[in-house]
């Protein structure tokens, strides 16, 4: 539960910078929701990197993997996942407002 409120405050650091810097230059320079998730993306490699590459805490017997996938591909699926939902809604949206 941890990594998904990490990953989420991250996604969100992403996603105000990008709608902060196309709020300064007054133009759409970035789609905000996606340079969130690239943000979350590189923050994920970085984090997977370290978990490959440290030795487990002493007294955890639990496999790289188990790691791997509970702390950084689920989170970034769920984010994906909402992301995707989202972007989907609002394309329909569009299309029915026309």
């Amino acid at each position: 539960m941890g990594a998904l409120i990490f990953y989420t405050f991250i996604y969100f650091v992403g996603h105000f910078a990008a709608l902060g810097l196309n709020t300064i230059t007054n133009k759409k320079l970035l789609k905000h929701r996606w340079v969130g998730l690239a943000i979350v993306v590189i923050v994920a490699i970085v984090h997977g990197y370290k978990i490959v590459n440290s030795t487990p805490p002493s007294g955890h017997e639990d496999d790289t993997l188990y790691a791997l996938s509970y702390f950084v591909i689920f989170p970034v699926t769920v984010i994906s996942a909402v992301l995707f939902y989202l972007s989907g809604k609002d394309k329909k949206d569009d299309d029915s407002a026309r």
